[in-house]
């Protein structure tokens, strides 16, 4: 569904897909299957979004970003893709930025360009993120910093890979497990 009162200018969008009143989605954008694009959010040219993602309102998603499947996109987000702007000066070519599958990004979250954001991780509402962030990690403050970890399904753990109540769990290639009793 494509809301009338939007701007979409490309025919790539797949199956499922909503988009929102007063959204602005350019030509060259790619947008997957089952994804919602809320109200008044400017997706330009450059732009590869995945299948099931989310992004809330407010958010202007500029050329050389791509959402991988699953990504969440808070209210907001505020993403760069070009270290020194200049006012009618455009690089070359604008820096990649990639938020990797299943990631999160809390609402009002600055990333400045040629970020990597790892699968699952979170980053805290606020943040400002300056460097990439590996996957599962919980990054927080500004400028960003990792204060611990997240399991796919979204549960907290500190550092030392302990959650809010007291359960180990131990980091393996597909992300932390609890660790058995």
């Amino acid at each position: 569904m494509i809301h009338p009162l939007s701007d979409v200018q490309t025919s790539s969008i797949g199956e499922g897909t909503t988009i929102w009143q007063f959204c602005v989605i350019l030509q060259g954008a790619r947008i997957g299957k089952n994804v919602n694009v809320n109200c008044q959010v400017f997706i330009e040219n450059d732009v590869l979004i995945g299948d099931n993602v989310t992004i809330k309102p407010g958010v202007q998603i500029w050329d050389g970003i791509t959402l991988e499947n699953n990504v969440f996109i808070g209210p907001n987000v505020t993403f760069t893709n070009d270290i020194s702007p200049r006012s009618r000066s455009y690089p070359e070519r604008f820096m990649r930025t990639t938020i990797k599958e299943g990631a999160s990004i809390g609402a009002n979250a600055t990333l400045l360009p040629g970020i990597q954001v790892g699968k699952f991780a979170l980053i805290g509402a606020g943040t400002v993120v300056t460097k990439d962030v590996g996957d599962h990690e919980l990054i927080v403050g500004n400028p960003g910093r990792k204060v611990g970890f997240v399991t796919k399904s979204g549960i907290r753990l500190n550092n030392d890979l302990i959650d809010s109540e007291g359960n180990q769990f131990k980091m393996t290639e597909n992300g932390p497990i609890i660790v058995d009793p």
